[in-house]
């Protein structure tokens, strides 16, 4: 009732005054925003620790100091050898005992974290190995191959995986070698998608993640660079084509399977969880099977599960070496068994990677604590091209490139390896990444095999020369890495966005393009026509509108919105809680009653008022 309204306005009227009063406020009471007096007398006195690099005569920074990403790359000063060996070297028989403490953690943490990126390649290559070698049976011109390349590297989590079985169609004359090449560049770009996975496992903090995402997408963007030069120009002219099949011997033999040290380490307890059958998708893409179907349901004889009585096995796979199926194998499982369980080992395998990257990043946070950037930064940065052959070797050690590249991603978001190092890195990587091919080709005993390889080699080496030794060229990568980072300052899961974009919807909308070219039937040539112009016009509206109409400023203030509004319902549990507690607070001190009485009170009111 209308009274009832007027009772309570002016209740809220009095609840105003008396929080605005200064009058309620005396000498002996504190108000609610300021914290109880302390005099310095009764605080005993704590030597103060150097926390700045504007507090230290020479100005350096030290991990773990409050402004330590304030400082820019030209900041940092130079430190001698002779700090480096004495920061390294010289230490107390605790310092030497917390130092193999922390080594042997950080020792266990990796182990782990390669384990977890053994089990998500085995686990995607279990739910997309189906998909993946379906796409590869198809006939594609240069952009629909280069786009197959993309998504088969993305499902399959692997661009060795990749390569070897484009190697593998090449020497069974299914793919020819004019088009398995753009399969191979398309394979470079789609192998980045791991390390900026492991990127967003530093989430949560927002240098860090500025600086992880960063190194992980320079590789993004030196692939896509060279992507755009060399793919018009291979289709143009078939210079990778003509350059390697000079370089062509007459036979070439057949070897063993070449298998690194890191594999023999790993994967046999890997093996032991889950075990991708890679003669699945190979088969697939061949054309020997027309679909997963052929191989199920698995079966053993006299239900033994092992690896002499299993002899028909699905996407999981039991072990040849051991002679053990993995866990997650199941005796008369059909393909969506198999399905289900690469899913859930997908996600353990997630779990253990962000776990043991905490873990890493923890410890070595911990390890470098105090230690002077100068000296981190003197010991770090080595002649580039020494750090290509660096990368280069890793990558062959553990014949991944993405696990070389998503092991330097949280040590660049730390802070000890600058972008500069990690670009170098990152190449090396790409080279070495070839060496998988080179031995899958040999093993093949199939020239054109050998020619692919060769071709997915210097791709990459005709990529490092166009886009590093010239600063200028070398930049355009830095700065769109840098840019691209800064993106995660702006919104925390631009990761997510650019992940969705660039590895899944850009491939599949080109591919599907592209796929109503290859039907060779006039209506669709023209709605594949159609889409193109449509396409190119919005492309170009894009670019205009991005450039005068305000559109990069739009774009940051709607991510910046997202990521108020993230933060806000992060806050809002503490921001209520709060609330009530200060409510409360209230309550006893003005005596005002509770919400039930004064509903009482109003109930009781509007019956007088209707009376």
């Amino acid at each position: 009732s209308s009274r009832g309204v007027y009772v309570f306005r002016n209740r809220v009227f009095y609840i105003n005054s008396v929080i605005n009063s200064p009058s309620r406020y005396n000498s002996s009471t504190p108000k609610m925003s300021e914290k109880p007096a302390f005099h310095d007398d009764d605080i005993p006195k704590q030597p103060e620790q150097v926390k700045s690099r504007l507090s230290r005569a020479t100005g350096s920074t030290h991990f773990g100091d409050v402004d330590f990403y304030d400082e820019q790359a030209d900041e940092i000063a130079d430190a001698s050898w002779g700090e480096v060996f004495k920061a390294c070297c010289v230490h107390t028989p605790d310092e030497w005992f917390y130092i193999f403490i922390g080594f042997s953690g950080v020792c266990f943490f990796l182990y782990f974290f390669l384990l977890g990126l053994e089990l998500l390649g085995s686990s995607a290559k279990v739910i997309g190995g189906c998909a993946a070698g379906s796409l590869f049976g198809d006939d594609f011109n240069p952009i629909s191959g280069l786009m197959i390349g993309i998504l088969c590297t993305v499902l399959l989590q692997s661009s060795s995986t990749t390569t070897s079985i484009i190697v593998s169609l090449v020497g069974a004359d299914s793919v020819t070698v004019d088009q398995a090449i753009y399969m191979i560049m398309g394979a470079n770009i789609g192998t980045t998608v791991t390390n900026t996975i492991v990127a967003m496992g530093q989430l949560g903090d927002g240098d860090q993640l500025e600086r992880a995402f960063s190194g992980a997408t320079v590789h993004d963007i030196f692939n896509y660079c060279t992507v755009l030069i060399f793919l018009p120009l291979e289709a143009a002219t078939h210079y990778l084509y003509y350059l390697t099949k000079a370089m062509l011997p007459a036979t070439v033999g057949s070897g063993d399977k070449w298998k690194g040290p890191l594999k023999i380490i790993v994967s046999p307890l890997g093996s032991r969880i889950i075990k991708a059958n890679k003669k699945v998708i190979t088969k697939i893409a061949t054309g020997e099977a027309e679909n997963c179907d052929e191989f199920y349901p698995s079966y053993c004889t006299d239900g033994i599960v092992d690896y002499k009585h299993c002899k028909k096995v699905g996407l999981i796979s039991c072990d040849k070496s051991s002679g053990t199926c993995p866990a997650f194998f199941q005796d008369g499982a059909y393909q969506k068994d198999d399905e289900v369980s690469g899913g859930v080992c997908l996600f353990l395998a997630l779990v253990i990677l962000i776990i043991c990257l905490l873990g890493l990043i923890t410890l070595l946070q911990k390890m470098l604590l105090g230690m002077s950037t100068r000296i981190i930064y003197k010991a770090t940065n080595i002649n580039p091209y020494i750090a290509m052959v660096i990368g280069m070797g890793l990558t062959i050690l553990v014949q991944s490139s993405s696990i070389t590249t998503s092991a330097l991603t949280p040590i660049v978001g730390m802070g000890v390896i600058q972008l500069e190092q990690m670009l170098p890195l990152t190449l090396g990587a790409n080279i070495g990444t070839t060496f998988t091919a080179i031995l899958a080709s040999l093993v093949s005993s199939s020239i054109n095999a050998l020619q692919v390889s060769l071709c997915h080699l210097f791709f990459n080496l005709s990529g490092i020369l166009v886009w590093y030794p010239i600063p200028f060229m070398r930049n355009i990568v830095l700065r769109g890495a840098r840019i691209l980072g800064k993106a995660t300052r702006i919104w925390r899961l631009f990761p997510l966005l650019w992940i969705g974009v660039m590895f899944f919807l850009v491939p599949l909308m080109f591919l599907g393009i592209s796929s109503l070219f290859d039907q060779k039937k006039k209506g669709f040539t023209v709605l594949a026509s159609v889409i193109v112009a449509g396409l190119g016009i919005a492309i170009m509206y894009g670019i205009y509108w991005w450039k005068f109409k305000n559109g990069a400023e739009n774009c940051t203030t709607c991510m910046k919105e997202r990521q108020r509004r993230s933060e806000i319902m992060k806050s809002l549990p503490d921001d209520m809680e709060f609330l009530k507690s200060e409510i409360s607070r209230l309550k006893e001190h003005t005596g005002l009653p509770d919400d039930i009485e004064m509903a009482k009170d109003l109930d009781t009111d509007d019956q007088e008022a209707s009376e």
